[in-house]
């Protein structure tokens, strides 16, 4: 698809990676509407890429329907919004559980269903779900995010098969751990030396790549991070064993102490 000219709808554009492919879009002419919750940040991208600005709270499914209703005539919808939902699902209360599922599920099945019906009627779009490598390999103080990540996944194969031949394209990009922005590089939290990492515009690059190319999935991780990755799909408790032995478990407890606060 070219996205010269398109109207694109954007959410989690508040965060790293949005902001990198907010710029990336709009270096490639497309028109973007930028959601998220923080209007101090929306406006600074806003004002550097030309975009307009929609706040909304995903987990508030007024504000959701009311972000729905203003984008049905997006042409690209790019479904970044999540959060962490870093830790032992027994950790979580009852209303964090709702909040992790309706930002970082719910929410893109739902502007899937209703922006992408426009897309089908005109036989034209692209849809793209940002997942992450925890969609692939689940570890240890991950269950309720990489629920979300997997699911994202099943989704989106699902969803490209159901729109194939309609015009309209569905891609699923997996980043790994990404520098420099986002979620994990706000926790603070050291990565093991052997881990690799990529940058939010390698995020950025991928995006547009699979709306250009129409590509079904893309990893977006140092050739290391995705042999593993396929390793732990081929052998999962082998891998789990090994990851546990290299301190994943320190790690990710790590993580869910430093993000606590955002679930």
């Amino acid at each position: 698809m070219n996205i010269s000219g398109t109207k694109i709808l954007l959410t989690g554009a508040t965060g790293g990676i949005g902001e990198a492919i907010a710029r990336e879009l709009s270096g490639a002419g497309g028109k973007l509407v930028l959601s998220g919750r923080r209007a101090d940040v929306l406006e600074r991208v806003s004002r550097d890429t030309g975009a307009t600005v929609e706040i909304a709270d995903l987990s508030d499914r007024s504000q959701l329907s009311d972000l729905i209703s203003s984008n049905l005539d997006a042409d690209i919808l790019i479904a970044n919004a999540a959060l962490p939902a870093s830790g032992e699902l027994l950790e979580f209360s009852t209303d964090e559980i709702d909040r992790a599922l309706d930002v970082n599920l719910r929410a893109p099945v739902m502007m899937s269903r209703l922006i992408g019906e426009g897309m089908r009627s005109r036989r034209r779009g692209h849809i793209v779900l940002i997942s992450s490598l925890a969609g692939k390999v689940a570890t240890g103080g991950s269950s309720l995010y990489s629920t979300t990540k997997f699911a994202l996944r099943g989704f989106g194969a699902g969803l490209r098969a159901d729109l194939a031949g309609a015009g309209v394209g569905v891609s699923v990009v997996f980043p790994g751990f990404i520098r420099d922005a986002g979620m994990f590089h706000e926790s603070g939290v050291a990565l093991p030396k052997y881990v690799g990492t990529s940058t939010p515009e390698d995020v950025a690059a991928a995006v547009r790549h699979a709306i250009e190319s129409d590509r079904g999935e893309i990893d977006v991780a140092p050739l290391g991070v995705r042999a593993a990755t396929k390793l732990s799909e081929l052998a999962p408790t082998s891998m789990a064993a090994i990851v546990r032995r290299l301190g994943s478990d320190d790690f990710t407890s790590e993580m869910a102490q430093s993000q606590a606060d955002k679930r």
